[in-house]
């Protein structure tokens, strides 16, 4: 049980990142949820895991800002006291040939997906390292682990992802924090939904349908829980077979 603990989801607000917080949030973790979406949808999920009777608390904030980002942590640990597990689900795509693609997509790209899960793990590392304890699982992508044509900016972003996995996991681990990623097939989400179910892209999958924002939020939650506690540095594919 995650009882006492306090959770931070970034893009949590929708999608995986909201399934995420639902699911940490009915185990007993208290939840701040970091966000850049409508303010209504957003207070969708704040009823939803204040039902559920854990402390909630959701902020606005774009990841890729270094120093609102290290603002942001100053102000989750002043009140709540600590932050025991990390989730770094913010992420954005702007699609498009190498060819054509407009410099200031690539740099979005890279700003949130890649700078910001950096952003958020430099400044909650003090945090853990002080308690000598902490979970960070960070969203990925297959897309990462074989290249995507039209998303070089979202693969490089998300290949990045699993460096930053890695090396994070392996300075950390002798402070008793664990860091693993996840790596996303094609789900149905927001992100997704321009995909329809007679897309030649889902025949490519071994199983012949997208995923859903539950099945990713399953083992994001098995990550963070005691469950995985001799698990680090791994990056977990669901993806319904499509890169194995």
């Amino acid at each position: 049980m995650l009882n006492g603990k306090t959770a931070v989801v970034t893009g949590g607000g929708s999608g995986i990142g909201r399934k995420t917080a639902v699911k940490l949030a009915a185990d007993g973790a208290n939840i701040v949820i970091i966000h850049m979406d409508p303010e209504e949808k957003v207070a969708e999920v704040v009823k939803e895991i204040e039902d559920l009777g854990v402390k909630v608390k959701e902020i606005r904030l774009n990841v890729a800002d270094f120093e609102a980002v290290k603002e942001t942590v100053a102000e989750i640990v002043k009140e709540f006291g600590s932050i025991d597990i990390l989730i770094n689900c913010a992420g954005i795509t702007r699609d498009g040939l190498i060819a054509m693609m407009k410099e200031e997509n690539f740099d979005a790209v890279i700003g949130v997906n890649l700078k910001g899960t950096f952003n958020m793990i430099r400044h909650c590392t003090p945090v853990f390292m002080k308690q000598r304890s902490g979970c960070i699982v960070n969203v990925s992508s297959v897309s990462g682990l074989i290249g995507n044509a039209g998303q070089a900016n979202y693969s490089t972003s998300k290949a990045g992802v699993v460096g930053l996995t890695k090396s994070t996991a392996k300075e950390l681990v002798g402070r008793g924090v664990r860091c693993n990623a996840v790596a996303p097939g094609f789900i149905a989400t927001d992100m997704t939904a321009n995909l329809s179910k007679n897309n030649p892209l889902i025949d490519m999958i071994p199983m012949k349908r997208m995923g859903t924002a539950d099945e990713v939020a399953d083992l994001i939650f098995f990550l963070a829980s005691d469950a995985a506690s001799y698990i680090t540095g791994e990056v977990i594919k669901v993806d319904g077979g499509i890169a194995m």
